[in-house]
């Protein structure tokens, strides 16, 4: 399998935006931006990310070139901070994403036939479950902080693949619908004095259990 030449596809202005960042981080460059650290710029990258959200969902082609560059500059200044410190480049973290995209893309870079999504889907979950080989547990990778009903439905999707399946409700027909009905939960929640993400977390958390158990009887 054979990565596309970056050399065919250069983009300056990408350059001029590390070089821009690199030149703040340098001394008699910017004292704020000099003394962040990776802990310290998370609750930014946090925040940027749930604004490109807002903008993909909600916005103009503006605003989301706007997020997106708020995005990209929270990558960008993570890796100026470890290249710093001697630990790797952003061009360490490119060389990386990109044998991982070729990697998991052999249908494209390989001679794999999958020609539908969902081809492309069961190719995907065979490759990830050989780069994974030395997780245990369906459940591991999953971030714990995400908002709860991502959350949910991540761990749901996860805990069919060892034959845990929760009760489902009936749902309305659109998302809009749907968006209306959870709004409606929340709010019914919020007249009864109940907090609604704690009680799905505790919820989640059974889930897991249940999973976790089953994987230990199979």
């Amino acid at each position: 399998m054979t990565a596309p030449d970056p050399q065919l596809a250069p983009h300056p202005q990408l350059d001029g935006l590390i070089a821009t960042l690199e030149r703040l981080r340098a001394p008699g460059g910017c004292a704020w931006d000099r003394a962040q650290t990776h802990e310290s710029l998370v609750r930014y990258l946090v925040e940027e990310s749930a604004e490109l959200v807002e903008a993909i969902e909600a916005g103009d082609r503006d605003e989301r070139i706007e997020e997106l560059g708020d995005v990209l500059y929270q990558v960008l200044f993570h890796a100026d901070i470890a290249r710093e410190a001697g630990e790797f480049t952003i061009d360490d973290v490119a060389e990386h994403m990109t044998r991982k995209m070729v990697g998991r893309h052999p249908h494209v870079f390989g001679d794999v036939v999958a020609d539908t999504p969902e081809a492309v889907a069961v190719t995907w979950e065979k490759l990830k479950a050989v780069e994974k080989a030395h997780r245990t547990s369906v459940l591991d990778g999953i971030p714990p902080g995400m908002p709860a009903l991502a959350l949910a439905e991540k761990v749901v999707g996860r805990a069919a693949k060892v034959g845990v399946v929760p009760d489902a409700a009936p749902v309305p027909a659109t998302e809009d619908e749907l968006g209306a009905h959870l709004l409606a939960i929340v709010t019914g929640a919020r007249d009864a004095g109940l907090d609604p993400e704690r009680a799905l977390r505790s919820a989640i958390r059974g889930l897991q259990s249940e999973v976790r158990a089953a994987e230990a009887a199979g």
